[in-house]
């Protein structure tokens, strides 16, 4: 296995005095980290191109490519009822006649035409060849920067399905926090069922609460309870976080007759969903369980972007554009915005990079001192000096390294985080009385106003394609998957493929170096 100096750079992430850096792109499930210690004042690192889903993998191997796409179609491949029981398909019912069939040259129809997904249809997972492993947000297998080809399963609705409609009973669930786009995901799942000629849809309240707690009662739905839903925010079922024993929820599905469950959350949910599917396979029921993933975040591995994530940015534009007005309408005005994201700042980043007013971003993935020659302050009090204001925008998970460690956690089992927006206001107001210069700070937490407005139209044509293809998904006879946007193909995972950990920015990529252009701002080391 080959092995280089390198530099960590913009790569490295801070752990107390420990800096962790990688080969490839940082935080990634694919490559594992080697460190240095900042106390022995290293300036070089080994790093390594191991794969930790393929430790074994061989590089030296000729056939080391066809071991790893191997290895990729076996984690990749999506479970199936017919794994474990013995269904037979039968033609769709998901009618396509509103589309006129295409015409021959001589005027007759044609006998088959493209309506609907073949099994076989595949999306490219990575579409960028890398030449080098130092190319901005490089992201390689083998130190070479090797291209392999890596297949995943298109999404949409096959000529055959795997459960007869007209018997179906599907249950829709969302877990979590609320996020933008909620009803329209429920009602499209609905309206789509529906297409199918499924009558009996029931919605569970309040997360997988709703399984256990005798007071919430199912909640039949229809076209018609849902036709105006995406017209508000929030959900129409409640939401709720964590839930009760995976056997008594299972218990619970068996009872309740259920053949399809449809669950809306992040990486959280999914784990349930996940071993919720499992216990079904366990027990052999004709059972689907397949999710469509929430989180406004965007830190779900693998895709192009979550529903609701658009949406909160737009919103975060509002607090933003407020902030900017305090600061510089006062003397010596410094504008705090505080956003959501507990450990990914892709909102953070996308609000400061389509605010263009933003003179500081912080974010979890790359550390930043407060202090010093290098520091924040020192670098506000540039600003101050040189235009008179600033805007400073923070992600809640940045800066934790501050903070003395709590164990708390919240109901999903999350860190209860410090709050680095009171820190850094109180932090800037101290040290600008400190050297005498006068400042007004001027501090916004939107947080929940982020989450809880309606979707979008960018965020509802994705919940639209999303809700569909879930839909599609369990008719497919597929469990046990998700539903996302991949290279801007609409595609299946398995659900352990995609929380194997939370998705991070890069901060090699162009698009952090994107915004670092937009803020001018420096190295905060």
């Amino acid at each position: 296995m080959a092995v280089a100096p390198m530099d960590c750079g913009a790569g490295s992430i801070s752990l107390g005095h420990k800096v962790l850096c990688r080969f490839g792109v940082p935080n990634s499930s694919r490559l594992r980290w080697v460190g240095y210690d900042r106390k022995q004042r290293t300036d070089q690192l080994i790093a390594r191109a191991v794969s930790v889903d393929r430790t074994q993998l061989d590089f030296s191997n000729p056939d080391w490519k066809t071991q790893f796409q191997e290895d990729f179609d076996k984690r990749f491949s999506l479970p199936h009822l017919t794994d474990v029981i013995d269904v037979e398909p039968r033609p769709t019912t998901f009618s396509l006649k509103s589309r006129a069939p295409l015409e021959n040259a001589n005027g007759t129809m044609q006998g088959s035409w493209n309506g609907y997904v073949n099994d076989y249809d595949r999306a490219l997972l990575k579409v960028i060849k890398f030449a080098s492993p130092t190319s901005a947000g490089a992201d390689c297998i083998d130190p070479d920067c090797s291209w392999v080809e890596q297949w995943v399963h298109r999404a949409g609705p096959r000529k055959q399905i795997y459960f007869e409609p007209q018997y179906v009973k599907a249950g829709i669930v969302s877990c979590g926090g609320l996020c933008p786009g909620l009803n329209d995901v429920i009602r499209q799942i609905v309206l789509t069922l529906e297409k199918y000629g499924v009558k009996n849809i029931v919605g569970i309240q309040h997360g997988f609460r709703g399984f256990f707690e005798d007071h919430l009662s199912e909640v039949p739905l229809s076209r018609h309870v849902v036709q105006n839903i995406n017209l508000a925010g929030g959900s129409f079922l409640g939401v709720s976080r964590g839930g009760a024993n995976i056997s008594d929820i299972v218990d619970s599905i068996q009872a309740r007759r259920l053949d399809m469950l449809f669950v809306l959350g992040g990486n959280g949910t999914h784990a349930g969903a996940n071993a919720i599917h499992d216990e079904c396979r366990k027990r052999k029921l004709q059972v689907s369980i397949v999710c469509v993933p929430k989180t406004i975040d965007n830190d779900i591995l693998l895709m192009d972007k979550t529903f609701g994530f658009d949406t909160a940015v737009e919103a975060a534009q509002r607090a933003i554009n407020s902030a900017y007005i305090e600061a510089h309408s006062a003397f010596h005005g410094i504008g705090l915005v505080k956003l959501m994201g507990r450990s990914s700042g892709f909102i953070t980043m996308h609000a400061s990079l389509s605010s263009g007013q933003v003179d500081i971003c912080l974010i979890p993935e790359v550390p930043f001192t407060v202090d010093g020659p290098n520091g924040v302050l020192r670098h506000l009090e540039h600003l101050i000096e040189t235009k008179g204001f600033a805007l400073v925008c923070v992600a809640e998970g940045a800066g934790q390294e501050y903070f003395q460690k709590s164990n708390a956690t919240d109901a999903s089992g999350n860190m209860v985080l410090s709050d680095i927006g009171v820190h850094l206001q109180q932090k800037i107001k101290s040290h600008f009385k400190d050297i005498g210069v006068h400042s007004d700070v001027k501090y916004i937490d939107p947080t929940y106003m982020l989450r809880a407005v309606r979707a979008n139209a960018s965020d509802a044509i994705l919940c639209t394609v999303l809700g569909q293809n879930a839909v599609h998904g369990a008719f497919a006879g597929f469990s046990g998957i998700t539903t996302g946007v991949c290279n801007t193909h609409n595609v299946y995972l398995p659900i352990p493929e995609v929380i194997k950990s939370t998705r991070f920015i890069d901060p090699n990529s162009r698009m952090w170096h994107r915004c670092l252009t937009s803020t001018g701002q420096p190295d905060f080391h």
